[in-house]
């Protein structure tokens, strides 16, 4: 029953909105009604601002922290409950009951997931994310990169239990699946690049372009 209860809680935890909530208390927008539509960081930083979007980002990290470690909590720090815990959390952040199943990409949740679960790798896939965004300046394609090589740096670093190697796996692919818009505006070559302030497009303009 404590492992059912930790992946409830943790899907639930995952599902709280704080890209909707910030940007609608700060400025009383929907934060869907612009850009992407999506409510992570990035889209936050485009339509409304750095500090926002800053502190989406880290509630974000730190609510896939917590519904981990809530789960090695209420588990006695189990590898299979704590890495399906990992995942319910990245599943909460996608497909939120409170936003009627629609949701962010659950990079953010993820980071903050496996920043307890594997935090080496993490760090070593963080940098490849980096790397790539400063050489690409495409925030998808340091996501994509990053997740796709993720499994293997568990792999290499860890030789983990097999529960932690496969969440790793599913992990990877959800983030990747969950970036298929795009990896087709990559290779159409319309994907917007990354601008570290507020899109100074129109609200018309910025709902059209559909990105991140």
């Amino acid at each position: 029953m404590a492992g059912i209860l930790a992946l409830v809680l943790a899907y639930l935890i995952g599902g709280i909105p704080f890209g909707y909530l910030l940007v609608k208390f700060t400025t009383g927008a929907d934060v869907r009604a612009s850009g992407s539509g999506n409510i992570g960081a990035t889209n936050v930083l485009r339509t409304t601002g750095r500090g926002v979007a800053v502190a989406v980002l880290i509630l974000d990290i730190a609510k896939g922290f917590f519904a981990v470690w809530l789960a090695a909590y209420l588990t006695d720090g189990s590898p299979f409950w704590t890495s399906a815990a990992a995942l319910a959390v990245m599943a909460g952040h996608a497909y939120p009951v409170f936003l009627g199943f629609k949701g962010g990409k659950a990079v953010a949740s993820f980071i903050g997931a496996f920043l307890y679960l594997t935090p080496l790798p993490l760090v070593a896939v963080l940098i490849v994310f980096v790397i790539t965004v400063a050489v690409t300046r495409y925030i998808s394609a340091g996501s994509i990169l990053a997740a796709a090589t993720f499994p293997l740096g568990v792999w290499l670093i860890l030789h983990p239990p097999a529960p932690v190697l496969l969440a790793s796996l599913v992990a990877a692919a959800f983030i990747v699946y969950r970036h298929k818009s795009n990896l087709e505006r990559l290779h159409a070559g319309t994907e917007s690049v990354f601008i570290w302030k507020k899109s100074t497009a129109k609200p018309f303009e910025a709902h059209n372009y559909r990105r991140g």
